[in-house]
């Protein structure tokens, strides 16, 4: 793995290098993350000399595959797709650069200690059954349930492949003025045909589902509490929120409105691990003509006598120079970091600084040597079943789980009893693991970044969390612990300190209402554009968020596109 991303990269040849020093770029990219990789492949594209600087040895940022157990690939951070935007598979042609997507079905299985167990897929006539089993009234509310949030869905669709539509910063011109006025106006005319398409009833609903909290949500839908627990995760997943904080039912849309070969709400596997869409991009990127470029940390941006961003200086002492400069690191090491300081306005810098990075989420990933077997499924043998295939839903058999776990985070300890996302990708993904052997990833709630009883710095605190998780699988597949043959752990600091996350946050911030849209990353600078003149943002921490969406680096690329083509 190490050798391959090198080569792809091209980080590995003198050339490379050289070129760094000796020429001045029309664009650099800070990070070469999935959205970093995006940007500077459409950028390339329009004809624009391109170098992405990506601090570690390997790109891919969150989406990334790393063997870091002899013979096994781990998607370390990020692990399943579907949000990534249709257009950006399309117009790079990913495919053609070797993504391959394998559909999940069924798409999840929550296993509960009475016995039972709940299995969901693309199948109606399956899901229709398999919620008969707790209550004929969800069974029928369920598909009516699925196609409320398609609309929605199809609702916000546009909305994800635009910039939004802010106010123009600094003194335009008129024709500056006059045009944006006339942009502004087609966008919200067009919000406003799509309003009147959908219908107040279901605008009605729309917004119910926005500003309240899940369980509410689902509570008005279902009665069945493994049914609403097993929908609900979704609208907690990378966030410190309970499914009963007010506004968690928008991320629960956010987790559903992505696709997989044009089936909406499917979630994929990627053969070779979540760093072949990185590598995909990078390969459609580099045949556009960038250069990407690993273990080229950035410590600063240059900025000019006049204000304007010039360039960056590496942690070498390396000075690249450009005419633009695009930023794919968090809001926060972008504008408190890598900006010099009193560069940027007090007030700007003080809404960044105030913004919510918390998280509450660790990442475990595990080389296991055969399947854990579930005592509630009847469907039990030596070989992958359909409850090994989806989403394996541990520890949140009901509202009252998931909010006892949250609670712990919020008293400044780690859950208990943590609530547990398990995929096991090597079932239908035979590159990333032994014959015989399996990958298996946790991605786990709540750990505080902090906690009160102890520290993540402390083996022995990190083991005990560790067993703490296994032991809590055992109690639906007995002999999992067992079957352990090494594992790597990823908590809030450590997503921090090798991936770049401030505060853990897997989406560069927090995804609540009063962080979205025309607030991303914060009031008056949602379009990709900062105070800073040269200066961009194309990670998830601009609109529209996280998730490995690739939105936020294609939109960004087209402002910048846009903007190059004005001077």
């Amino acid at each position: 793995m190490w050798r391959q991303c090198r080569k792809l990269s091209g980080s590995s040849t003198a050339n490379s290098e050289r070129a760094l020093k000796e020429k001045k770029w029309d664009a650099l990219v800070i990070g070469g993350g999935h959205n970093g990789l995006t940007a500077a492949a459409y950028l390339a594209r329009s004809g624009l000399s391109v170098a992405v600087l990506e601090r570690r040895h390997v790109i891919g940022g969150a989406a990334v595959t790393e063997e870091l157990v002899p013979g096994f690939k781990f998607s370390r951070c990020s692990y399943l797709q579907s949000l990534l935007r249709p257009c950006v598979i399309k117009e790079l042609e990913l495919k053609r650069h070797g993504l391959k997507l394998l559909k999940r079905n069924p798409s999840s299985f929550t296993p509960c200690r009475d016995g039972r167990y709940l299995m969901l897929g693309r199948d109606k006539q399956h899901n229709y059954s398999e919620i008969s089993k707790f209550s004929e009234r969800d069974a029928k509310a369920f598909a009516r349930y699925e196609n409320q949030l398609d609309k929605f869905c199809k609702f916000l669709d546009p909305l994800l492949d635009s910039s939004p539509p802010e106010a123009l910063q600094g003194n335009p011109s008129f024709n500056a003025r006059l045009h944006n006025k006339l942009e502004k106006s087609a966008f919200w005319s067009h919000c406003l045909r799509s309003a009147l398409t959908l219908g107040q009833n279901d605008l009605l609903e729309f917004m119910d589902l926005l500003l309240s909290p899940a369980s509410k949500v689902l509570n008005n839908w279902f009665e069945t509490d493994v049914l609403k627990s097993t929908l609900g995760t979704d609208a907690v997943i990378g966030t410190t929120a309970s499914v009963h904080t007010p506004g968690s039912g928008y991320v629960l849309l956010h987790h559903v409105m992505g696709e997989t070969d044009g089936d909406r709400g499917i979630w994929s596997y990627v053969e070779g691990g979540m760093g072949s869409v990185s590598l995909a991009i990078a390969n459609a990127a580099r045949e556009a003509g960038a250069v990407v470029v690993t273990s080229a940390e950035v410590s600063e941006l240059i900025i000019e006598d006049s204000g304007r961003a010039s360039g960056v200086l590496l942690a070498d002492g390396t000075p690249v120079y450009s005419s633009v400069v695009l930023s794919n690191a968090t809001p926060y090491k972008t504008f408190m970091d890598l900006v010099p300081k009193d560069v940027l306005p007090d007030d700007f810098l003080r809404a960044i600084k105030l913004s919510d990075y918390s998280s509450a989420t660790t990442k475990i990933n595990l080389a296991i040597d055969r399947l854990p077997q579930f005592k509630s499924c009847n469907l039990s043998h030596p070989d992958a079943g359909p409850q090994h295939t989806g989403s394996i839903h541990i520890g949140s058999e009901c509202f009252e789980d998931m909010a006892a776990a949250a609670q712990d985070a919020e008293n400044g300890v780690p859950s208990r009893r943590p609530i547990i996302e398990m995929t096991i990708p090597s079932v239908l993904d035979k590159t990333i693991s032994p014959p015989g052997k399996h990958v298996v990833g946790l991605f786990i709630q709540y750990t505080p970044y902090k906690p009160c009883d102890g520290s993540w710095e402390d083996p022995t605190y990190r083991e005990a969390f560790a067993q703490r998780c296994f032991s809590l699988i055992d109690e639906y597949a007995p002999g999992f612990s067992s079957s352990v043959i090494g594992y790597d752990m990823l908590t809030p600091p450590d997503l921090e300190r090798v991936i770049g996350l401030t505060g853990g946050n897997i989406f560069h911030g927090s995804m609540g209402l009063d962080s979205l849209f025309l607030m991303r990353p914060v009031k008056g600078w949602s379009n990709y554009r900062t105070p800073l003149q040269g200066l961009y943002l194309c990670g998830s921490g601009a609109h529209p968020g996280g998730g490995v969406m690739g939105a936020p680096g294609r939109n960004a690329a087209r402002v910048v596109i846009q903007d190059i083509k004005k001077q």
